[in-house]
Parts: structure tokens; C-alpha cells; sequence
């Protein structure tokens, strides 16, 4: 059957020859949801929907962190003919109030008492919303408040009622029709909504999986949000091609659940990429001398068959024996933290740097980075075990124009262009020009086969006291590849140098200090340390030797404490809220400029 929308790919799915659709840890142990129970559960809440009067184009949020039923209820939703509205579980109330009203929710899925407890302070606030239905179910009170159980069984009645009615419902939909409002965490004002249609993700599913090995009844990780547009893609994408989703528990139990399901691929955002390999090597840091001998000439290994591995080209006879080796005697180690079975990771939502790429492929494990915006349904080009190059993002998917526009800013039209903001015409003419180009507010260079480089932002360039562009990206990306620091924010626009606050790694942080011989009551006292300061001076003097001498750091404050969506200084998606930052920490880095040196730069 030919695929169009998202409601074919339920069916789609529904028809391939595996047993499991979901598994999850509940009591403790890993249980399987059947694909006749995803089925049931997806037919039975879609019924629900319509006997509590959802109608069509209709829309229905899910405030919950990542659970079989988010994606049971994303897909009853669409099932029912209505429109899904993701929410970050991890928005403050006022933040999902004002998405349930731009919205007009009329309905919203929560998972638990505390998500219960936002839209008990707000929901009097929230003229549209009728029913709030709770997936863990125990203590649902309130005319409002449906348990999730409750639901499913008066679906299952009417069900029973109108047979065939889902099944022409689910046939109703087309590419055309509205499928999701996707509120994207901006850095700065109220989020806007991306209106993607069934045929927008439909397409990009299509056009973005085919060139990998994605086979019924592998494993694929869910770890990131799925308000995430990236990791409900992906969900869709491991449904039409039949792997099975395990759900992992929460980000502080991956490592665990990695050994424990040895998954066979999995997307995430490269802060996973930096910490474990910042783990890798501080634990070779403490080991015996010859062991740590045997690593680095490892790591020789991997960077000398990285290009026959990124390109696929068989290695030298010589070559090929010292990789055996090397693998037997190190790498296989790292693999086998990942379960031992990883075909291949998606890295997205940031840029990945070329050097972690770079480290992992060449010790086996294949990450493949690409790039897109919640605004594209995301994918707009990938790397692939057929075309990938390290640096890149990849070349655009099939079906999809890239263009780089005079001032460098990257530009793309096709099926996975959203068909505007939901309630704010003004955005989308800003974000959609007459031609159909989507104007990403990315900066990027094409280079000569093809290959799509970020190089930064464009409203995050800095524009020194000299006139001189400054992309702080990659100089943060850069500084996040050091172990001792986490969270680099560059400063210096219509300033005379480049300055930086910098959340430092802790946990590595602390660990040198013990080292050292050196006790602190508190991170304040820490970061305050001279001793600490040099720690990282030294850090940043090494990255300093290789950088002009306009993009190099001359000054930097350690935070006591890294940022957080509570105090609004990071979006959902990790970003930083440069504005914010800039507001918040106005005092500090006033001070930094405080005795700005006279003259032109050298």
C-alpha cells in the first residue's frame, strides 16, 4: 500500500510480521507490549476521543515524559481525525498554559500527579480544555480528570458500537491535513507553533530512512523527548519499517538500559556523545601506565582507518590486523557499553563536533549526524553509510532544495516545509518567503559534492568593537570538547575581546580537585578557587594557541551551577537563551569588560 500519512503508517505497521511493538520497565522488569495490544489501545482511546467530542483538526495536547502510552495517545489522536500538540513535561504551568490556549486544547493527556498538579494551577485559565485524562491513573478526582484505564474501556464500548469507524477514520486523512502543532522552544518570547502536516513528517520519514538498516523486530532506544520533533520522527519512522520501541527509563538510567536491552540503534543529542567519551577517558586517566599506553595507540588505530570506515573502503592488510587488535583489546569495551549490538546512532538537535565524531566511528560505532528544525519535520539533510562525511551534516534528503542565500544563511523548500505558525501569519511570511524557501536562521556552506556544513547561527554571530564577525558555536563546541568544561557561553558582541561564562564538567572538576588535595564546602567556594581557575585557564590557553587573535578567550567566569529550563536560561531542546543569559548575568559580564584594553586588535 502506497504511504502518505501517518495514519497509513499505523496500518502499515500493524501488518508487518513482528510480536513486539513497545517494551518498557515496570516493577522492574522489561515487558512486552504486543502489537494486537498497541492495536487494541490505539483503536479503543481514538473511540474515546470521539465519545468525549474531539472533531476533527481538533486539538489534543500530551503534557508526560516518554511512555508507551505518549505515543498510544499521539497516535489515537491522529487516528481520530484531531491534531496532537506535544508539551515538554518539563514546562513550567504558565509556559503550558500559554500553549493549551494558542492552541485551543481541548483536551490534554497528562502521565502523572505532578503534571496533574500544572494544570490544577492553570486549567481555570484554559477556556477550551474540557477533559484532562491521567495515564497513571490511580488518584484521577475531579469531573475534569478521567484515568486513562477509565478511558480506554468507555472507548472499548463504543468500539463496540461502531465497527468499521476507526478503520474509515484512519482512511479520511491526507497528505494535506493537519497532523501536528509543534510548539518550538525559542530563545527568545513565546514559542510559535509549526503547523506539520500528515504528508510534511510523512514524507520526510520516507525520503530521511531508506538508507538505513532499520529490519522488524530490532530494538530501537527512545531517550529523547518526544515533544522532540526529532525522536517522534524517528518513533514513527522504527513503526513503518516494523523495529520495536523500548522506552527507556529516564536520561540518568540509559547507561543501564543500554546493557540491559543492547539496542540496535537509537538517536540522541551529542551532550550524550561528549559525556561518555569524557568518561572513556578519565577512567583510562587512573588505569596503569601500560594500559593507557595500549589505549593511545588504539585511538592511533581508529584515526588511521577512520577514512576506510567513513567511506566504506576496505583497509590495508596491515591495517586491517592492527584494527582486529585494537578492537579485541579496547574498543570492543566501549562498544559493549552500548549493549554490544548498535548498528547505528542518529545524533541531532545540535551540532555534534568533528573531533567526538571523529573519536567514536574510528573505535566502531557508526553516528551518523544530521540537521533539521522542528519547522521542517525536522530531517533536511543527513549523513548515511552511503554518503557521510565527518564535519557535515550530511547531503539533503531526497525531495528536498537546499540553497545558501547571499549572506550565507541556509535556505530549503520541499514536502517537509511546515505549512506556517499556527495563529501568527506575521511569523510565517518572516519564516516563508514568496518562493517557498524557509529561511532556517542557520548560516552554512554547500561544499563541491553536495555536503551541508553549519557554521553558526545567524542571529548568534558576534560583531566585535572592530567590525569582525565571530561565530561563537564552534568555538563553544570546541571549548566542550576539554573534560573540564561543560556549558561555554561566548561573549563579546561590540566588545573589544572575546569573553566567556563557562558551566564547568563537575563532576570531572571535583574528582581533580580531590586529586589535588583540595576540599570545598560548596561550588561556590570551587569555582571561586584560584587553584580551579588555572585548572581551566590552562584548558583555554590550549585552545587559545590555535585561534585568531580576535576569536581568542581573554577572560571567563566559572558558574557555580549549570543553566536549566526552570530558570529559563536554556530551551527544552538544550539551547541557550543567549537574551536571558545576557539579562541574568548582566553584572558579571560588565565586570569582565570592566579595564577593556585600548587600540585595534593584533
Amino acid at each position: 500500500m502506497a504511504v502518505e500519512t501517518l495514519n497509513e503508517i499505523l496500518l502499515h505497521t500493524l501488518a508487518l510480521p513482528r510480536e513486539a511493538a513497545m517494551m518498557v520497565k515496570r516493577g522492574g522488569e522489561w515487558r512486552t507490549i504486543t502489537v494486537p495490544e498497541f492495536a487494541g489501545s490505539v483503536r479503543h482511546l481514538s473511540a474515546a476521543l470521539r465519545g468525549m467530542g474531539v472533531r476533527k483538526d481538533e486539538r489534543v495536547a500530551i503534557l508526560s515524559e516518554n511512555r508507551p502510552e505518549w505515543t498510544i495517545a499521539d497516535m489515537a489522536i491522529l487516528a481520530a481525525g484531531a491534531v496532537t500538540v506535544p508539551v515538554y513535561s518539563t514546562l513550567l504551568g504558565r509556559q503550558v498554559e500559554f500553549i493549551l490556549n494558542d492552541s485551543g486544547a481541548a483536551v490534554v493527556f497528562v502521565s502523572n500527579r505532578e503534571q496533574l498538579g500544572k494544570m490544577k494551577e492553570i486549567g481555570r485559565h484554559c477556556p477550551a480544555l474540557r477533559v484532562i485524562v491521567m495515564f497513571d491513573g490511580e488518584g484521577a478526582e475531579g469531573p475534569q480528570v478521567r484515568s486513562y484505564e477509565a478511558v480506554l474501556e468507555e472507548g472499548r464500548a463504543i468500539e463496540d458500537r461502531e465497527p468499521g469507524r476507526f478503520e474509515a477514520l484512519l482512511r479520511e486523512r491526507r497528505p494535506d491535513d493537519l497532523a501536528t502543532i509543534v510548539y518550538t522552544s525559542g530563545t527568545t518570547g513565546n514559542p510559535k507553533g509549526a503547523m506539520l502536516t500528515h504528508g510534511n513528517v510523512t514524507s520526510n520519514i520516507k525520503a530521511s530512512i531508506d538508507p538505513f538498516r532499520i529490519e522488524p523486530g530490532l530494538i530501537a532506544l527512545n531517550i529523547l523527548p518526544l515533544s522532540h520533533i526529532l525522536e517522534r520522527m524517528v518513533d514513527f519512522a522504527y513503526l513503518y519499517k516494523g523495529a520495536t520501541i523500548a522506552y527507556a527509563e529516564d536520561v540518568t538510567r540509559v547507561a543501564d538500559n543500554l546493557l540491559e536491552l543492547r539496542p540496535h540503534f537509537f538517536a540522541a543529542v551529542p551532550r550524550l556523545f561528549e559525556k561518555m567519551q569524557g568518561r572513556i577517558l578519565e577512567t583510562v586517566s587512573q588505569a596503569p601506565a601500560l594500559r593507557q599506553k595500549i589505549f593511545h595507540w588504539a585511538l592511533g588505530v581508529g584515526k588511521e582507518r577512520l577514512p576506510y570506515r567513513v567511506e566504506g573502503k576496505p583497509m590495508p592488510p596491515g591495517l586491517k590486523l592492527k584494527s582486529a587488535i585494537a578492537d579485541r583489546l579496547v574498543f570492543r569495551k566501549i562498544t559493549e557499553k552500548l549493549g554490544g549490538r548498535i548498528r547505528f546512532i542518529i545524533s541531532g538537535g545540535a551540532p555534534l563536533s568533528a573531533e567526538i565524531a571523529a573519536f567514536f566511528i574510528g573505535a566502531g560505532i557508526d553516528i551518523y549526524e544530521g540537521y533539521g528544525l522542528t519547522e521542517t519535520s525536522p530531517v533536511i539533510a543527513v549523513n548515511t553509510p552511503q554518503a557521510r562525511r565527518i564535519g557535515t551534516v550530511g547531503r539533503p534528503v531526497p525531495g528536498v532544495e537546499v540553497r545558501i542565500a547571499e549572506d550565507g544563511e541556509i535556505l530549503t523548500r520541499g514536502p517537509h516545509v511546515m505549512r506556517g505558525y499556527f495563529n501568527n501569519d506575521e511569523a510565517t511570511e518572516k519564516a516563508i518567503d514568496r518562493d517557498g524557501w524557509f529561511h532556517t536562521g542557520d548560516i552554512g556552506v554547500l561544499d563541491e559534492d553536495g555536503f551541508l556544513r553549519i557554521t553558526d547561527r545567524k542571529k548568534d554571530i558576534i560583531v566585535n568593537a572592530y567590525g569582525k564577525n565571530i561565530a561563537p558555536q564552534p568555538l563553544e563546541n570546541l571549548l566542550k570538547s576539554s573534560p573540564l568544561i561543560a556549558t561555554p557561553v561566548l561573549l563579546g558582541d561590540r566588545r573589544k575581546f572575546i569573553a566567556a561564562l563557562i558551566v564547568p564538567d563537575f563532576e570531572h572538576l571535583e574528582r581533580e580537585a580531590a586529586s589535588m588535595g583540595l576540599r570545598f564546602d560548596s561550588r561556590d567556594e570551587m569555582v571561586r578557587d584560584e587553584r580551579i581557575r588555572a585548572l581551566v585557564q590552562k584548558e583555554i590557553d590550549r585552545f587559545n594557541e590555535n585561534l585568531d587573535r580576535q576569536e581568542q578567550i581573554r577572560k571567563f567566569v566559572l558558574l557555580p551551577r549549570d543553566f536549566s529550563i526552570e530558570e529559563d536560561e536554556i530551551t527544552p531542546s538544550l539551547k541557550v537563551k543567549r537574551k536571558k543569559i545576557d539579562e541574568k548575568y548582566r553584572a558579571l559580564i560588565d565586570a569582565l569588560y570592566e579595564d577593556e584594553p585600548a587600540g585595534v586588535p593584533e
